[in-house]
């Protein structure tokens, strides 16, 4: 499996000795070795010389070179080409190329930092056209690095003919693809309460959410809304206390069971289930009821600052009010909560939406202040004390989602977004996921099957710059289309262009196409799609399929063999099924091989900030990376998180190697 020491090698079904390999340290041993494979060009030969030989399909993740190699992204690489040194040797012929993801946010970010910008006005400013470019020489940074750890570590695979996200054939077989959804009425526009990035001024899809959640520390409030005309309050919970300047409503589980109490001397309204939670035993119970008994009661608003426009303030039902935490009373703000939105759609009441796309309030007393700054949350409730609105504040720790790349906090907003309809065909993902073989099985009828079985569409558009535009082009008629290669786009637009246009904005915002309709130009939506579409192409998108290689496509997908990182069951293995699925009737992959974390010998993640990051280069020029890839295979099973710890290297080195 790790070849790297010894002096063995194959020729003519052969087995033959290298000559003249020096005695020294196993540093100068394995680079030695290194240089004899590429004088070989043997892996070349290993593909060559099984031409006829049956296929064992294999994919690489595309990974990101905008950042230098850590020795975490070893683990997934010694587990890939284990496999696949294998099959080679049981007589299959195994093409193998890396790829890079080359577009949205993680380059994007990497550029802002070396400009000095804060938000995307210093883009706009800037030019987007440049800002581009800059994003073009950045996002392939740390290639070489990447490929001398490759090279240093022993892989086989292709680097010299990576498939690349930026490219005009790349991102032209994206556009097929997401033709072939609009064709099949699967794309829609819609408004949708949305996780949002305010620094990165773009909304997020579910399984990029789920990459960033963070354990924080919050103050949480029970705030009193007073009952119009009586005296009696309602005691209500929320951890985002920035949102209660926008509530319009309440909301009760009407199956629950609600009292009316005494204690401290007011009277209030909570769910029987929680009131020892919330007021110890300091309670006197005057008056029991069922949820819905309290529908439509009013309130008093609680800040009064904003004016809706319509009817609001009074209490809503819904079974999602749930008695595991809070007082069973909900604060619904339908700008910021999915629910919250739904409710209020339901009961026709309107909205209020204070905050703009740069995270600050737009009005009020504390207009211009960014919603999740943690002065503004004491501000906010020392006001609530100073207006005897404040029942208790509570600290408590949640895990809150953050961006995955700028790791800014997250908030939920209304907002206009495209969508891909993934529930019309999640039955057949689930179906076609049950086909996968999973190391370890969990992973995929547990972690991966739960995600499937509750899927939802897929938030596909990015208001951002450095990515594949989304080819759908629109009219003020109405009318919609959707631009699925060059050769279409050339023959369509108004203007003069050629099929060598650059397929990124700025360029094809500039193009114009005519309107079937009305005659009119059509513009292109400003948007760019979501990185993970990119990476989920991978299985057409590489071969640039269907305008090339169709006939080498067909017998090389679906693929044999994937492995990646556990983070990615709501990544790339999901864009991969959710693309595949709907093209094809089946999944992209049949054998995947889930490798947990790599963490620092005490159990934390590895980090460049806490300085338990271990650089992949040194830590193989000491031991020699056979002893790194030995180690990382025997210490724990792969699906396990695995401690690094060198002196287990040292070991392997000194006691085995």
């Amino acid at each position: 499996m790790t070849p790297c020491t010894i002096p063995f090698y194959f020729e003519g079904g052969e087995m033959k000795k290298f000559e003249n390999l020096e005695k020294g340290t196993v540093n100068e041993v394995e680079e030695k070795q290194i240089l004899k494979w590429k004088e070989m060009d043997i892996l070349n030969k290993t593909i060559e010389n099984r031409k006829d030989c049956e296929n064992f399909v294999f994919y690489d993740g595309p990974a990101y070179a905008n950042g230098f190699p850590g020795v975490h992204h070893m683990l997934a690489k010694i587990l890939k080409d284990a496999v696949c040194k294998y099959k080679t040797m049981k007589g299959f012929k195994v093409d193998r190329k890396v790829g890079w993801d080359t577009h949205g946010l993680p380059t994007e970010v990497n550029v802002e930092k070396l400009l000095g910008f804060k938000d995307k006005k210093d883009i706009e400013e800037y030019g987007v056209e440049k800002f581009n470019a800059e994003c073009k020489r950045n996002v392939r940074m740390n290639e070489k690095e990447f490929v001398r750890l490759t090279d240093r570590m022993g892989q086989f695979i292709d680097t010299d003919n990576a498939y690349i996200t930026f490219k005009n054939e790349y991102i032209e077989s994206e556009w097929w693809i997401l033709k072939q959804f609009f064709d099949a009425g699967l794309v829609y526009h819609s408004h949708k309460i949305l996780p949002y990035c305010p620094r990165c001024g773009t909304e997020l899809s579910t399984h990029e959410v789920a990459e960033g959640y963070k354990e924080i520390d919050v103050n949480s409030v029970i705030v009193p809304f007073k009952i119009k005309d009586e005296d009696v309050y309602f005691l209500v919970w929320t951890t985002t206390p920035w949102t209660l300047i926008a509530n319009v409503a309440l909301c009760v589980n009407p199956d629950e069971e609600y009292v009316k109490v005494e204690s401290m001397g007011y009277k209030f309204i909570l769910a029987h289930a929680l009131c020892n939670k919330v007021l110890g035993e300091d309670y006197k119970v005057l008056e029991t009821f069922k949820g819905k008994d309290l529908e439509n009661t009013e309130y008093e608003q609680l800040m009064p600052f904003l004016k809706p426009e319509g009817k609001a303030f009074y209490v809503t039902c819904d079974n999602y009010v749930t008695m595991e935490d809070g007082t069973g009373v909900v604060h619904i703000a339908p700008a910021y909560g999915a629910d919250d939105n739904n409710v209020c759609r339901r009961y026709n009441i309107p909205m209020l939406n204070p905050v703009d796309l740069s995270g600050c309030y737009t009005e009020g007393p504390w207009k211009g202040r960014h919603v999740t700054d943690s002065e503004l949350e004491i501000e906010i409730i020392k006001w609530l004390k100073e207006n005897d609105k404040l029942f208790k504040k509570i600290k408590i720790s949640h895990n809150y989602p953050h961006c995955w790349r700028c790791k800014s906090p997250l908030i939920y907003m209304a907002k206009p977004a495209w969508y891909i309809k993934v529930s019309e065909y999640r039955d057949k993902m689930v179906e076609a996921n049950k086909q996968v073989n999973w190391y370890p099985d969990y992973v995929g009828e547990k972690r991966f099957g739960n995600w499937l079985l509750n899927a939802q569409d897929w938030g596909i558009s990015r208001s951002r710059y450095w990515g594949c535009p989304i080819p759908l082009w629109t009219c003020e008629c109405g009318h919609m289309e959707m631009i699925g290669s060059i050769d279409e786009l050339v023959n369509k637009s108004i203007e003069k262009i050629d099929h060598d246009i650059d397929l990124h904005k700025p360029y094809v915002d500039n193009v114009h196409i005519k309107c079937e309709k009305c005659g009119k130009a059509m513009n292109r939506i400003p948007d760019v799609i979501d990185v993970w579409f990119d990476s989920g192409a991978v299985p057409f998108a590489q071969y640039h399929y269907p305008f090339e290689n169709k006939e080498y496509f067909e017998t090389h997908f679906p693929a044999d063999f994937i492995a990646e990182g556990l983070d990615q069951t709501r990544g790339w293995f999901y864009s991969l099924m959710a693309i595949s699925v709907f093209l094809t009737g089946k999944a992209p992959y049949k054998n995947v091989l889930v490798n947990d974390l790599l963490l620092d010998k005490n159990g934390q993640k590895m980090h460049k900030s806490k300085g338990n990051a271990v650089e992949p280069f040194t830590i193989i020029e000491k031991y020699g990376a056979d002893a790194v890839r030995w180690y990382m295979l025997y210490t724990s099973p792969v699906w396990t998180p695995l401690k690094f710890d060198e002196d287990g290297v040292k070991d392997v080195s000194s006691k085995f190697i």
